[in-house]
């Protein structure tokens, strides 16, 4: 099983000074990587939106997901997704799983922090 990239690239990345706008293939990546997260743990299913935006800093919208449904419209999303499926290898490893266990971990847990304000001291 590969695991996509995106899922962990995404976790590292700092806030965006401009506008937000997805990349398709970025997205594409991180939506079948989330996919495997949702298959493993329950509290994940259905916040695929806030847990990419989360990534980004940016607070889920309708105005972002907007921008997410509009870039998952596009022929580079679709070329990008069939790509990375194809890659796929649906034979899993201990270690990958190991490690497809603690990307899911922490992007579920930057999606939860920017859900929950800092509190000020």
């Amino acid at each position: 099983m590969k695991l996509p990239s995106a899922l962990a690239a995404l976790a590292l990345l700092s806030t965006a000074a401009h506008a937000f706008t997805p990349d398709p293939k970025a997205l594409a990546e991180f939506d079948l990587g989330y996919a495997k997260c949702e298959a493993r743990f329950e509290q994940m299913k259905d916040h695929r939106d806030e847990a990419y935006l989360a990534l980004w800093k940016v607070q889920p919208d309708e105005k972002a997901r907007a921008e997410l449904a509009k870039a998952r419209k596009t022929p580079k999303y679709k070329e990008a997704r069939s790509a990375a499926l194809k890659t796929q290898d649906n034979k899993p490893s201990p270690e990958l799983e190991e490690k497809l266990r603690h990307q899911c971990t922490a992007t579920w847990n930057e999606a939860q922090r920017l859900k929950t304000p800092a509190v000020k001291q």
